[in-house]
């Protein structure tokens, strides 16, 4: 079995979130049962708790061609050091830009890990990464809001990650780990039955679900997710190394015949990963919607064609890339848009049109 050693501040904030998991079981199994019982199902609450250990799949969301602080991109840094890193590393993310002592991921993480991460001496690497729980097998992995492309790990991972039903920004209080996942399960499943809507499935009730998290084959038949908001997000604490942690690289088509492919295939022949491509996602530019993220995205899914597509190529991933790069490192080309940090906050909107209402590529 592949092991990792865990720091002290990694073991107190998993110790932390299963001692919250263990507190809020019991309430939790009566929600379940009760799921179970206004379904008609006849399975039980620890045989889903089963299938998520044996089944569920990690995934960590990312964007390839994003520019790091130190100039590098991340496939770039990938490359060179076989590590995946957190926004506390890189200076970058695909959420908000808040993880330094005093930011709001600091703060956040301060209450979810018990003050794990704050104890003098904590490294920047000790930190946590960020991803998603992929129940559903979806193609797109379980958080395509952070990014185009994912790794997906190794089962042997679990055992040292933490869930959260919903993103952490929004501090979440059903928590849990692999072993003490009641608390989330309960969570899922009453959202389902309110809303009819789950980990990027719309209309899904808790019967089919049921079903599908039991049924490995049968999963969404391998749909594109496109999670936004409705996620298990997973914290995986300890370092994340590519050959000894990760299965599987998986990557936007868009990237197909590129340097950024190019060297994403690299990665996965290096370090003995499945390389594997999802359907992707492709919008003309007039169907970039106005209402979904706003009316400053339209014109700029104009711009960004214009300058750096050619004539009638969709929106995709890479196109998003192409502009997001030239944002950090040609800042006078966008200086009429105003700030740099505006106009990488409407591209990452522009990534999450996409997503929403993309066709596969």
């Amino acid at each position: 079995m592949i092991t990792t050693t865990l720091t002290a501040a990694q073991s107190a904030a998993l110790r932390h979130v299963q001692d919250v998991a263990l507190r809020d079981r019991p309430a939790a199994l009566a929600v379940i049962a009760g799921h179970l019982a206004a379904s008609g199902a006849t399975v039980r609450g620890a045989e889903l708790v089963a299938a998520v250990a044996a089944h569920g799949r990690l995934t960590l969301n990312f964007h390839p061609d994003r520019v790091l602080r130190d100039g590098r991109t991340v496939v770039e840094a990938l490359a060179a050091e076989g590590v995946y890193r957190s926004q506390f590393e890189t200076g970058i993310s695909n959420g908000g830009l808040t993880a330094y002592p005093g930011g709001d991921r600091d703060v956040w993480e301060r209450a979810m890990f018990g003050g794990a991460y704050q104890r003098p001496g904590v490294r920047p690497g000790e930190r946590p990464k960020y991803g998603g729980l992929n129940l559903l097998d979806h193609p797109d992995g379980a958080c395509p809001r952070f990014g185009s492309c994912h790794l997906r790990l190794r089962p042997e991972t679990l055992a040292r990650t933490t869930f959260t039903f919903g993103d952490s920004h929004v501090h979440p209080t059903d928590v849990g780990t692999v072993t003490v996942f009641e608390p989330v399960l309960a969570a899922l499943l009453t959202a389902t039955a309110e809303t009819g809507a789950s980990l990027g499935v719309a209309g899904m009730d808790t019967e089919t679900l049921l079903r599908t998290l039991l049924r490995r084959r049968e999963r969404a038949e391998r749909q594109a997710g496109r999670a936004l908001d409705d996620y298990i997000e997973a914290q995986v604490h300890g370092e994340v190394h590519l050959a000894r942690d990760v299965e599987a690289l998986v990557v936007d088509p868009s990237f197909r015949g590129t340097d950024v492919g190019r060297r994403l295939a690299g990665i996965a022949d290096r370090h003995g990963l499945a390389l594997a491509w999802h359907p992707g996602f492709a919008l003309p530019v007039d169907g970039v919607d106005a209402e979904f993220r706003g009316p400053d995205i339209p014109p700029l899914a104009a711009r960004v064609a214009a300058e750096f597509g050619c004539p009638g190529e969709p929106v995709t991933a890479a196109l998003v890339g192409r502009a997001a790069a030239s944002v950090v490192r040609e800042p006078s080309r966008w200086a009429d848009r105003g700030p740099t940090e505006v106009t990488l906050q409407h591209l990452k909107q522009l990534w999450h049109v996409l997503v929403r209402f993309g066709a596969p590529a």
